[in-house]
């Protein structure tokens, strides 16, 4: 089977060295081309987009590709629902890989948006001085909050517009809960702004804000296209892959609790309509 997997994430990673080492899988890795040094997985590359959801679905016919993995990153949304279309019209098979998300625990001061402009607008009443941990993009959002400061972090150096008074913290995680009580200590931060993505890589912070009774902006997540189902790790990608069946991955429409069998099939319809069940667990 020639497998398709969207996205650099550590999941997409751990699936490709899974399916490269096992029998019966060539696998094709698709990276966005964002970052300028990305982890490369094992296997077959390819960077760069596929020019919209009609320019994947002509790839993956020129390349006889048998089954998409969409584990981008969580907020990857446009890829997404490209994937969902291209899917649909080649007839290939779809399952969107996503790390669970995170969820508040006691002594948690979170603050819940659905976007980075909401974010913005809640920060004046929360703090003056920033950790803002969302990525390099979307830092237009914040640019007009001029009396706040901002320690921004990302792996690649941001493009204007973004806030004036800040400071570029460069590094790639995983991060330890030592580090970020220190950058906190260090820089006197006094709110952490940072978006659902999930895992254990980027945990610690919030155990630090926790820790120093900070509040958090969290920016919740882009539903998954509905009728795709969803896996919440690459072992599940796998024995999705393998056909099956029994408790296993969501569907996107699924109650929260709901395990549901998953048909080695496409996606049911195009993508439409809000709303997607999202499985949580503790950030510890």
């Amino acid at each position: 089977m020639h497998i398709l997997v969207l996205g650099g994430t550590t999941e997409a990673r751990r699936l490709a060295e899974s399916l490269v080492a096992a029998d019966g899988f060539r696998v094709t890795s698709s990276l966005a081309g964002r970052v300028a040094r990305p982890k490369l997985p094992p296997g077959e590359v390819r960077v760069g987009g596929f020019g919209g959801a009609e320019g994947m679905a002509e790839w993956l016919r020129a390349h006889h590709v048998d089954a998409v993995i969409d584990a981008t990153h969580p907020f990857a949304g446009t890829i997404s629902f490209n994937a969902a279309s291209a899917a649909v019209a080649v007839h290939v098979p779809l399952l969107a890989l996503r790390r669970p998300g995170w969820v508040p625990v006691e002594g948690d001061r979170w603050h819940i948006t659905d976007s980075l402009a909401g974010a913005a607008e809640l920060l004046p009443d929360l703090g003056s001085r920033v950790f803002l941990t969302t990525g390099r993009m979307g830092l237009a959002a914040f640019a007009a909050l001029d009396t706040l400061w901002f320690l921004m972090r990302s792996v690649d150096a941001p493009d204007a517009p973004h806030p004036a008074r800040m400071e570029i913290l460069l590094d790639r995680g995983p991060f330890s809960l030592e580090g970020e009580r220190e950058l906190i200590r260090r820089h006197r931060v006094d709110v952490l702004v940072t978006k659902d993505s999930g895992g254990d890589a980027t945990a610690p912070k919030l155990t630090a804000a926790r820790e120093a009774g900070i509040p958090v902006v969290v920016v919740g997540r882009p539903p998954v296209p509905p009728g795709v189902p969803v896996a919440g790790t690459p072992e599940e990608a796998v024995a999705w892959l393998r056909g099956l069946v029994g408790p296993g991955p969501r569907t996107a429409d699924a109650p929260e609790a709901e395990l549901v069998p998953i048909p080695p099939g496409p996606p049911s319809g195009p993508p439409s309509g809000p709303g997607a069940a999202r499985r949580r667990q503790s950030s510890g």
